[in-house]
């Protein structure tokens, strides 16, 4: 069978942002290239025209099912500091060059997603503490319009209703009100749930066509996480935004200091330290449902709605580690208990864990989040020359034997973190931009997170390649819960 050039969809942008679109039968990069210039040869006066602004493949169905297969199966790429597009591979084309049969004018609202400084109609999935406290934002911040609420609780649904000025058609409640609001067709949804729910919500989402905006950690365990990297691929496939709400990832001097440590500062990192400490949450008592656990940041208590307070909390200071280490564990071991007074639930709240890496740097994380008035979250890192310490909501600065950076802090960084994630999420949707780069990051921090967990529950070494195959899912128990 004669073998078939590929075909590609091509978009170039012309002059006043008009975007130009055709289909391409093509198997040569430089031949991409020259037809660049040929549409520039078209109108040289302008510098405008013409522009690449992306080109991708046209797949059948069963190649979309085959990469959904290998997404899955793929452990995730390594965070980077300084995310990007994957870049094209040397030989991705080779030959022939054949026109396709299609080519038309797109505006420049159908380019970008949206018109410059159009609002952005918004689901809130979960309008508790966090869920209310980030629609308020959105309502005063005035890129966005929230159109529909969805809560399990039917009077939190209506007060957020009330307070935000959304119909009463609009509210639904119960584990399938976020069905509801899908249907409602928002142009984006923030979900703001137990992480329980994250991967069912996430993946509905972006197959309604949704952009996503979410909290961490993105699952409770191994199964979810895939099936998050899944929605958020295929979220970047179908040209949609999916961002994880990491407030470090967005800091200017958590940025800046990470840069220096990967820029050589420090030497070579051997040893890194990472800790959270807070007071936890209230473990309510035993009812008939679980019902006490669904609001409050109290499901911190349970593994299988949070995934226990290691993953819900301390992925804060994990997440800077792996940050740091700029690569993946390969392994992990450690101990935990529960030592807060009069548990009920089944996490853990205080933990010592080691990593290793296959660079040989060591990394030791504790945490415990028990009532005894402590509270600081951070990392350091010590390398042959110098060392980097990053406090959240503190100071972020280097020194070292002849380097010193000062650096600086974000006292409000929970807030002023967010705000800048929620602008940078407007602005992805209504500039068009899909690279989606606090993905990977965020997927590979919940693992690592959940990697810590299983490595103290079984009091061994746990290897970041076992870890993955781990096909089993935690199931909290919903019976009696209002659907």
């Amino acid at each position: 069978m004669a073998k078939t050039t590929p075909a590609w969809e091509v978009l170039l942008i012309g002059p006043l942002g008009i975007g130009i679109y055709f289909g391409l039968r093509i198997s040569d990069l430089g031949d991409l290239l020259r037809v660049v210039r040929v549409f520039r040869a078209l109108e040289p006066s302008s510098s405008s025209l013409c522009g690449l602004l992306w080109a991708r493949p046209l797949l059948d169905l069963p190649q979309l099912e085959h990469n959904a297969m290998n997404a899955i199966v793929s452990p995730p790429s390594i965070p980077s500091s300084n995310p990007a597009s994957p870049a094209l591979p040397r030989r991705q084309f080779l030959a022939t060059t054949a026109l396709a049969t299609s080519f038309s004018i797109v505006a420049p609202a159908a380019v970008f997603g949206a018109a410059a400084n159009s609002k952005v109609t918004v689901g809130l999935i979960g309008a508790g503490g966090r869920g209310s406290w980030i629609a308020d934002y959105l309502a005063k911040q005035g890129g966005f319009e929230i159109l529909a609420i969805a809560d399990y609780f039917q009077p939190v649904a209506e007060s957020a209703g009330t307070r935000f000025s959304v119909a009463k058609e609009r509210l639904f409640s119960g584990l399938d009100a976020y069905k509801l609001l899908l249907a409602v067709k928002p142009d984006a949804v923030f979900l703001e749930t137990p992480p329980y729910f994250f991967p069912i919500h996430a993946a509905a989402a972006v197959e309604a066509g949704c952009h996503v905006y979410m909290a961490k950690p993105v699952a409770v365990d191994v199964p979810g996480c895939l099936r998050i990297l899944e929605a958020g691929r295929a979220a970047t496939r179908k040209n949609q935004v999916f961002q994880v709400d990491f407030q470090t990832r967005a800091d200017s001097w958590h940025i800046e200091g990470l840069k220096k440590v990967h820029d050589g500062m420090l030497g070579k990192v051997g040893l890194i330290q990472s800790f959270y400490h807070d007071d936890g949450f209230p473990d309510p008592a035993q009812e008939k449902t679980i019902e006490p656990l669904l609001h409050g940041l109290t499901w911190c208590n349970d593994n299988a709605l949070g995934g226990a307070y290691v993953v819900n909390c301390d992925i804060h200071a994990i997440d800077v580690g792996l940050w740091i280490a700029n690569e993946l564990p390969e392994c992990a071991v450690g101990y935990s208990l529960r030592n807060r007074l009069n548990p009920v639930h089944d996490s853990h709240d205080t933990y010592a864990i080691t990593f290793h890496f296959k660079s040989g740097t060591v990394w030791s994380h504790y945490g415990e989040h028990v009532r005894n008035n402590k509270s600081d979250i951070g990392c350091i890192a010590y390398g042959q020359t110098a060392f980097i310490e990053c406090h959240y909501s503190g100071k972020v600065f280097i020194r070292g034997i002849e380097e010193v950076w000062e650096g600086g802090e974000t006292p409000a960084l929970y807030a002023d973190g967010m705000q800048r994630n929620v602008q940078t999420f407007h602005r992805s949707i209504n500039e068009g931009i899909h690279t989606n780069p606090t993905l990977d990051p965020s997927v590979n921090s919940t693992l690592a997170s959940l990697l810590a967990r299983e490595a103290a529950l079984r009091q061994s070494r746990l290897t970041w390649a076992a870890f993955l195959q781990d096909k089993a899912r935690l199931e909290p128990d919903l019976t009696g819960l209002k659907v």
